[in-house]
């Protein structure tokens, strides 16, 4: 009497892509943990920086501000709420499915919620720097200072992860395919 396999593994719960003997379920778990951690660093941040902007409009010195810099303070409002949204609906999602037994489902779409709320994070982060910068300096050097924390943002963000993969620090397994765990959306590629 043979096993059948699922589509991640056998049924003894080991996932022969990741190499943990972990069941779909285990392995659900973990990521939503894994996931959990991260959006903590990351909604605290969007919480710092969300209370900042809002309280801005209260400033005496908001109503000298240029038709541009408004401009600008409303998008950056617009992209913060945004982010905020992106980045706590993970818990909402969450929350409205425990108890159907659709955790792997729940991880899939709260990762791909978490990085739509990273890259309006660096959306948000830009301008609100943008809007800072004009501000301060009121010439054009804001740009070029915005431009290269921005650059920083896409390098810490995202070109040191994927020079990791490139690498070969991935933790590929020997077969060639892509871990489990290097896609966090609970499917293997």
């Amino acid at each position: 009497m043979g096993r059948t396999p699922d589509r991640h593994g056998d049924r003894s719960g080991t996932n022969p892509h990741s190499g943990r003997h972990e069941t779909e379920e285990e392995r659900a778990d973990r990521q939503w943990g894994d996931l959990l951690q991260e959006l903590r660093v990351a909604q605290t941040g969007v919480q710092i920086l969300f209370g900042f902007l809002l309280a801005v409009v209260f400033q005496p010195r908001f109503a000298e501000l240029s038709t541009v810099d408004r401009n600008i303070y409303v998008v950056t409002v617009m992209l913060g709420s945004a982010t905020a949204a992106a980045l706590i609906g993970p818990v909402s999602y969450h929350r409205l499915l425990t108890g159907r037994r659709m955790k792997p489902e729940t991880v899939i779409w709260a990762s791909r919620l978490t990085k739509i709320g990273l890259g309006l994070l660096f959306c948000t982060m830009c301008s609100a720097l943008l809007l800072i910068l004009r501000v301060a300096l009121h010439n054009a050097v804001a740009l070029w200072l915005v431009g290269g924390m921005a650059l920083w943002f896409l390098v810490c963000w995202f070109v040191f992860p994927l020079w990791a993969i490139a690498r070969g620090d991935g933790r590929r397994p020997s077969d060639g395919r892509s871990s489990g765990d290097a896609d966090d959306s609970g499917r293997d590629r």
